[in-house]
């Protein structure tokens, strides 16, 4: 005995209802909103650690030029510390060369220029440049750390007298016109060896 079964009962059991059509869509799309939020936050953090690392190692060079200029330097001739520019100029004896370290707050860029060689951006993308002058090395205690700011007898601050730079600064990267990478204040402190 051999059923047959009717193709017209068997077509209406095959198809979607419309509410089963309306839930899988709907979690389609869902899946398809994480899957595209998550590439996107993806996208971004790597940006964000690419634009971290390329910060960072630009901080590194900045540091190495400066160091090896500031720790032959002799002597700090002057400074200027005003909100539309800073200077630092310092001399070095033994090659007879000044050197200026200079930061354009509205470039937001710091230029290295020496006596006999042509002026370098040696950083770039910088918010904050800072510097402060030191008589010696500071004195550190089991607590506290003392620095002695290059002031003269009479209190204030002699640029020739100087033995000890803090230098700091702070850069972040512009992406579409917002600041959404910033790397954390760098700092670091320098003696003139070669001072007297």
């Amino acid at each position: 005995m051999i059923r047959r079964i009717s193709l017209a009962k068997t077509a209406g059991r095959a198809a979607f209802t419309l509410i089963e059509l309306m839930v899988a869509s709907s979690v389609g799309m869902m899946v398809l909103a994480a899957v595209s939020f998550m590439s996107l936050y993806a996208s971004r953090s790597s940006i964000a650690v690419i634009n971290y690392t390329d910060l960072e190692a630009k901080s590194r060079y900045a540091l190495d030029v400066i160091s090896r200029e500031l720790r032959q330097a002799s002597q700090v001739l002057s400074y200027q510390s005003s909100s539309t520019l800073k200077t630092l100029t310092l001399t070095n004896a033994d090659q007879s060369a000044s050197i200026v370290l200079t930061y354009d707050p509205a470039a937001r860029t710091v230029a290295l220029n020496k006596t006999g060689q042509a002026s370098m951006t040696i950083l770039t993308e910088c918010d904050r440049w800072d510097f402060g002058l030191y008589q010696r090395t500071p004195l550190v205690t089991s607590s506290n750390v003392f620095y002695y700011p290059a002031t003269n007898s009479a209190g204030t601050l002699d640029p020739k007298i100087c033995k000890l730079i803090n230098l700091s600064w702070k850069c972040s990267r512009l992406v579409a016109a917002q600041k959404l990478n910033t790397e954390s204040v760098q700092a670091a402190q320098f003696v003139l060896r070669n001072k007297q």
